[in-house]
């Protein structure tokens, strides 16, 4: 059962990460989408009014007359040093470069422009922009652009500040521009000789545009984490259910099968005592059939009463028990006897040491045997000794009446001492393999004692044998 049920611990975990995944999958994928889709028509009220600004100019309204200075004030000069001098033409587009940005930050009315958007269309006072010049190219000859800055690479004069991977910053404090805010993006050219071209890209975003869109995702991780936990709670119910079902059917089966061991005493008995009563040499003697016949009927209550019991054995508590009063020693020299003679011709010796009180005990005589012969059944089962030996000796005390159980057999540790009556458990050692059984006598020995409302003691060395003490309190 153990294997069965980490089977579909397995499967159901496998089943588990599978969902949590496909989960996990859409629910990013969603937050893709919300992430790209996060802005869009404020991005589009941004970008028309940005270019209506720009559309006769460059970066900002006033920027162009600032890059044409430069640009095409030193076109002359810049072409001499390009087929001349290779070195000179990088120095010196680097200084041009470099005076274009600073003035171009100076001078730049971006702040204004992008307030007066807001302003104008009612747009959220915290957005933040940024915008950057990632290439500047310039042309003397039609169509053939020879680059002055390209966004990477650095320019030693340049601040290295306002040098970013998006290009060089004009303006703006946005602090993490990315494809998601990018809002305008112009490339402006011009197909005649002596001219440049110039890309400047507009980016705009709220701070805190993470934790809204996460707030937006609020239904979503909810319905993914409630349909999970339901799933998950389904199968938990369900699973257990199926556990306590199949426990209570293993237990059916496994009763049925040990039940067996206990049918065999008493027939055992009973065909002893018969063939014995078919032997002419005890037939001589009349005194001899009368001890015969009494264990017959003694074993024959105990069958019948042992099927009166099978359907309910795994139900046994006080209120079951059919108790009478028995005088105790009297009631152990009739369970040996029974005993004794089931073993007879095994090479078994079972003594009894009477304590000097006959006290009478309030009992279920029909659970008393069985938890007994347990006991005697796993001390010959136990013992790889040649002679094995069980001693039974009653003592008196001040507030108990203490029935001890001695046997020479291979005794246990401490180990399996804590978990000899649990269901099912059996000394597994490799000395033990050839044992059968399966764990279900001192089970029922434990019921019994419950039942009663007794205690038991167990006393037990390895290679030295074992000590059961039964503690029966005086006022049963």
């Amino acid at each position: 059962m153990k294997s069965t049920i980490l089977v579909y611990k397995i499967i159901a975990l496998t089943s588990f990460i599978v969902l949590v995944s496909v989960q996990y999958f859409l629910v990013y994928n969603t937050y893709k989408l919300k992430d790209e889709h996060f802005f869009v028509s404020e991005k589009n009220i941004i970008n028309d009014n940005y270019i209506k600004s720009v559309r006769n100019d460059k970066v900002f309204p006033g920027a162009q007359r600032i890059i044409d200075k430069y640009i095409l004030g030193n076109m002359d000069t810049l072409e001499n040093l390009y087929r001349r001098s290779p070195k000179g033409f990088k120095i010196f587009k680097e200084k041009m470069c470099d005076s274009i940005f600073r003035e171009l930050r100076k001078c730049s009315n971006m702040d204004s422009l992008f307030s007066a958007i807001r302003k104008n269309n009612n747009l959220n006072t915290d957005l933040q922009y940024r915008l950057v010049i990632p290439e500047i190219n310039i042309s003397f000859f039609a169509n053939h652009y020879i680059p002055l800055y390209k966004a990477g690479v650095k320019y030693g004069l340049t601040n290295p500040l306002i040098q970013t991977p998006e290009g060089i910053v004009i303006d703006g404090n946005l602090a993490h521009p990315m494809k998601q805010n990018q809002v305008t993006s112009l490339n402006v050219s011009s197909s005649d000789a002596h001219s440049y071209q110039l890309s400047f890209t507009l980016y705009v975003d709220s701070p805190n545009r993470y934790f809204t869109i996460f707030k937006l995702m609020i239904p979503t991780f909810a319905l993914s984490f409630f349909s999970i936990l339901g799933v998950v709670l389904i199968y938990f119910y369900t699973f257990k259910n199926w556990v306590k079902q199949k426990k209570i059917a293993d237990m059916k089966s496994d009763f049925l099968k040990s039940i067996t061991h206990e049918f065999h005493t008493p027939l055992a008995t009973i065909i002893i005592a018969n063939k014995n009563l078919q032997n002419d040499k005890v037939l001589e003697k009349k005194s001899n059939i009368q001890p015969l016949t009494d264990i017959i009927e003694r074993q024959a209550g105990r069958l019948k009463t042992l099927f009166s019991s099978v359907l309910d054995i795994t139900v046994m508590n006080a209120g079951s028990l059919q108790k009478k009063k028995y005088l105790l020693n009297n009631l152990l020299d009739e369970i040996l006897l029974d005993y004794r003679l089931k073993s007879s011709g095994s090479n078994i010796e079972i003594d009894f040491v009477k304590d000097a009180e006959n006290p009478a005990v309030n009992l279920d005589s029909f659970w008393f045997t069985t938890m007994l012969l347990n006991i005697f059944e796993n001390a010959i089962k136990y013992n790889h000794n040649t002679r094995k030996k069980i001693t039974l000796r009653t003592v008196y005390q001040e507030d108990v009446i203490a029935i001890h159980i001695f046997d020479n057999g291979i005794g246990m540790s401490q180990q399996t001492v804590q978990h000899i009556f649990e269901k099912f458990y059996r000394n597994t050692a490799d000395k033990n393999k050839e044992i059968s059984g399966i764990g279900l006598g001192l089970y029922y020995t434990k019921q019994c004692l419950e039942a009663h409302r007794w205690k038991m003691e167990v006393n037990s060395k390895v290679g030295e044998g074992s000590e059961f003490v039964i503690l029966i309190p005086k006022e049963n």
